[in-house]
């Protein structure tokens, strides 16, 4: 995108509206361009004006309780937890509402302390969304910040870490694409011959243990060796891109050795032995993410910018390519940053008209 040589040109090409918010969002559901669409005002207020269904994805981070007073008040100010609890909630209602019944929702709630009390807040607020409004717990991310801020405490570990939850409204309907968010994985190869896994295995210990096992029967043993030879074929085929081989007797079994409670186990117990097999176009990430926070001196005009990494996997994942993303706490706008960079349309919504100049600012120069 060419910058406007005036500055005040910025916010011609993507333009901050104040009112009327619904006929801006049915425009711009029928628009194809990717820039970001930015609404000012209270975001309770906002959204109430939001068409039904409206949204693909939800991706938020509200204020913390109590800790900071930003531009133009707005929720978080509030004198007691439980009022903070309800003012978000009837936030959460609303951005149900505007979901899209295939939608996901992806908050991030930050902890406080209040006279040396951890308060608990993500889980406390997380069971009122699943008890009051039968919002559909996925997943539970551990946002691992790898550093964290000063803490001169003395009497506590230090905190690097914050939580993300994933709800949907419909477990058995709700789109998610686990291709797009796979890591690619090393590939397999031939050495001496014969076909060896990305991470070498090749086979020949199994066939050792098979052959030295004294837990299995002569028959288990032929169908093993039958069996682990049809793996290895499918390895080479491309199938799988990595395997391990359980073998009753020689490894210790996975989860639990119990068959009333492990699919394994009974596998185990009825066939001397079972294969763990991994997807040829590689793992899905697990619900630990190391991301560097983003750094205040690049953005210092908000308090608590999150790093647009944060924002990858929700939209890949939960998003599809026509969807549109939706912040109601946007602040300086990481999240509609992510979203354009990966092709999709989002709408931001904030309380304060200098942070919303400034995502317009980061969006046009990204």
């Amino acid at each position: 995108m060419n910058l406007p040589q005036n500055p005040d040109l910025f916010f011609q090409e993507i333009p901050i509206i104040e009112k009327n918010f619904g006929l801006a969002v049915e425009a711009y559901k029928e628009n194809d361009k990717t820039d970001p669409l930015f609404l000012l005002g209270d975001c309770l207020d906002v959204l109430k004006q939001i068409p039904d269904e409206s949204v693909d994805t939800i991706i938020t981070s509200p204020p913390y309780w109590s800790q900071r007073e930003y531009e133009n008040g707005g929720i978080g100010l509030e004198k007691t937890l439980d009022d903070f609890f309800n003012n978000l909630l009837q936030i959460t209602s609303e951005l149900k509402r505007v979901l899209k019944p295939t939608g996901s929702f992806w908050l991030n709630l930050g902890d406080v302390y209040k006279n040396k009390h951890l308060l608990g807040m993500p889980w406390r607020f997380a069971f009122k969304l699943i008890d009051e409004q039968n919002w559909v717990l996925r997943n539970e991310v551990i946002w691992n910040k790898v550093k964290g801020g000063m803490d001169n405490s003395k009497d506590k570990l230090g905190n690097v870490h914050e939580t993300i939850f994933h709800f949907v409204k419909d477990p058995t309907n709700y789109f998610y694409s686990t291709d797009a968010i796979r890591s690619k994985p090393r590939q397999s190869k031939v050495v001496n011959g014969s076909i060896v896994s990305a991470t070498g295995v090749s086979g020949v210990k199994y066939k050792r243990k098979i052959e030295l096992s004294t837990e299995l029967s002569e028959e288990e043993k032929t169908n093993a060796f039958k069996a682990l030879e049809e793996m290895l074929k499918s390895l080479q085929d491309g199938k799988y891109s990595d395997f391990r081989m359980v073998i009753r007797g020689a490894n210790r079994t996975t989860h639990s050795n119990s068959d009333k409670v492990s699919g394994r186990a009974k596998e185990l117990l009825t066939k001397g032995f079972y294969f763990l097999k991994y997807h040829p176009d590689g793992s899905k990430p697990s619900d630990v993410w190391e991301i560097l926070p983003e750094s205040f001196s690049k953005n210092k005009e908000h308090f608590a910018p999150y790093p647009i990494d944060l924002c990858r996997i929700p939209i890949l994942a939960t998003c599809p390519n026509d969807g549109i993303v939706l912040d109601p706490f946007v602040g300086t706008g990481t999240t509609c940053i992510a979203a354009k960079i990966l092709n999709r349309k989002s709408i931001g919504i904030d309380i304060s008209k200098s942070y919303l100049e400034t995502a317009i600012r980061r969006v046009i120069n990204e």
